[in-house]
């Protein structure tokens, strides 16, 4: 094949020599292809190459290229092979396909073939174009892909998507991980920053801030911040984001920070969880510790007050004896009180806390009034009551009796000699949470002087005789038990506000 026809110029090799042994040091081999009909194909040039490139001499290539190639290119890129050659020839477009094949020495490689072809006047097709061996390429796209794959797979195993920010713009682009995440279709979008901050919680947006502003400022060496983001199907999800920018590190060439989110909700949720159940023993624990005290204390007494007269009723006449023997009763009947406050609040720190059951608040005050008629009489109390019928409550049924049995005792017990007794139940509805407010107007509290110690155990604060301070105390623990809590208010000589909250859940 002559590229040009061209004379030996002062003894200087010819042009064409000089282009065919230029194409020669090309590592792609080179090659014309010509077709003339009935897809009948001819190779009239290929470059020196083919000897590296095919592991075939230029002679047995141009003699026979079909055998060659079919014995070179796997089977199952044969029948492509030829179908795309065919196309570009009908269309007069350029040839272009990837295929593997099978060399004797080299083994399994991959090959590209390119060409452009030319329409001739005689209806012939001319193809030139170039065969190239890719397999480092097709390597290095394989582990590009396998890298990808991997980090895409250990994101979605460990439910972190990606984000990419451009700060310049103010878009953020999200991964469909990050989309299923926020409850969207599973593919990759972008936002702006102002559309995903409407996602984030309300009480959250400022802490959110603070750490981006941390981050650009460089006062710490990465961004990181746990909120929660609006969720399309399930509501709120704490998640945890992290990133860096990708720049420069001077203010001013900040442009882009790329970074990943993570949905860590169940790992959150425990963690309120443990921590709610930390309290909850610290607090149980305190109790106790304080209530230990208190009965080891008295039970001290009670002891030390046998002892002292057993010991003087060794040596004591027979007329002392029975003056003793009331003492003694007196100390066995305080003993075994003490005794039962301890088994009592025992009790209640380890019974079994999901025994509840629903039940009608109205009924269950209805029962204790009952049961407190003679009493309601006596001190000629009026009772209002201002429960809705159907409201219940989850709880436990002696819990329950007991709880509006003390607080109705109180009220009852410390009513004012200077006006006519009243306790007002009412019910309301505060931030999704039941309460209770029990209302009478007594003698009222110091709360100044008696607050800290209102719930204590052997705490009284009037001088009523049939005061033993047992009851708040009891009470207090019952509720807490059941996950609730108590609030008062109270003003002397105007009367006491107690409001019960019930906690619905568990």
């Amino acid at each position: 094949m002559k590229f040009f026809d061209m004379p030996d110029v002062d003894g200087a090799e010819s042009l064409n020599d000089f282009y065919k042994r230029l194409l020669d040091q090309v590592p792609d081999v080179i090659f014309k292809l010509i077709w003339k009909d009935k897809n009948r194909y001819i190779l009239t040039f290929c470059s020196e190459s083919v000897k590296h490139i095919y592991e075939v001499s230029v002679a047995e290539m141009r003699s026979k290229p079909a055998e060659v190639l079919n014995e070179r290119v796997l089977p199952q890129y044969r029948r492509p092979f030829y179908a795309e050659l065919n196309r570009a020839r009908r269309l007069i477009i350029p040839w272009m396909y990837e295929y593997e094949v099978m060399l004797p020495i080299k083994g399994k490689r991959w090959m590209k073939v390119h060409a452009n072809p030319e329409l001739q006047t005689d209806g012939s097709v001319v193809f030139y174009g170039r065969m190239s061996d890719i397999t480092t390429q097709k390597e290095q796209e394989l582990h590009l892909k396998n890298s990808e794959e991997r980090i895409k797979y250990a994101l979605e195993a460990a439910s972190e998507g990606i984000w990419d920010y451009d700060i310049v713009n103010n878009n953020i682009f999200f991964s469909a991980q990050s989309m299923k995440i926020i409850g969207k279709e599973e593919k990759d979008s972008v936002w702006t920053m102002e559309e995903w901050k409407k996602r984030i919680y309300k009480d959250d947006v400022r802490g959110h801030n603070k750490a981006t502003d941390d981050y650009f400022k460089s006062k710490t060496p990465r961004f990181e911040y746990i909120y929660r983001v609006k969720n399309d199907v399930t509501g709120y999800r704490w998640v945890m984001s992290r990133g860096s920018f990708v720049d420069g590190p001077k203010g001013k060439d900040k442009t882009r920070a790329i970074g990943t989110i993570k949905d860590i909700t169940e790992l959150k949720e425990k963690e309120i969880a443990l921590a709610r159940t930390i309290t909850i023993i610290g607090e149980q624990n305190n109790r106790l510790s304080n209530f230990a005290h208190i009965v080891s204390h008295n039970l001290r007494s009670h002891a030390g007050n046998l002892k002292m007269l057993l010991d003087l009723f060794k040596q004591a006449g027979e007329e002392e004896r029975e003056e003793m023997l009331e003492h003694l009763e007196g100390i066995s009947d305080g003993l075994s009180i003490t005794i039962g406050h301890l088994k009592e609040l025992v009790a209640i720190q380890t019974e079994v806390k999901n025994v509840k059951e629903d039940l009608n608040l109205r009924h269950y005050l209805k029962n204790i009034l009952t049961i407190l008629h003679n009493e309601i009489i006596k001190h000629g109390v009026t009772i209002e009551i201002n429960i809705p019928l159907d409201v219940t409550v989850n709880y436990n049924a002696a819990y329950l009796e007991s709880v509006l049995l003390n607080f109705t005792t109180n009220a009852i017990k410390y009513s004012s000699s200077e006006r006519k007794p009243v306790i007002n139940y009412d019910f309301a509805i505060e931030k999704g949470k039941k309460v209770l407010y029990i209302i009478d107007n007594g003698l009222g509290i110091d709360l100044k002087k008696h607050k800290n110690a209102l719930f204590g155990m052997y705490k009284t604060f009037h001088k009523n005789k049939n005061s033993r301070g047992i009851g708040l105390f009891i009470t207090k623990n019952q509720v807490e038990a059941m996950g609730g809590k108590i609030e008062v208010a109270s003003e002397i000589n105007k009367g006491t506000v107690f409001k019960l909250y019930f906690n619905e859940e568990g």
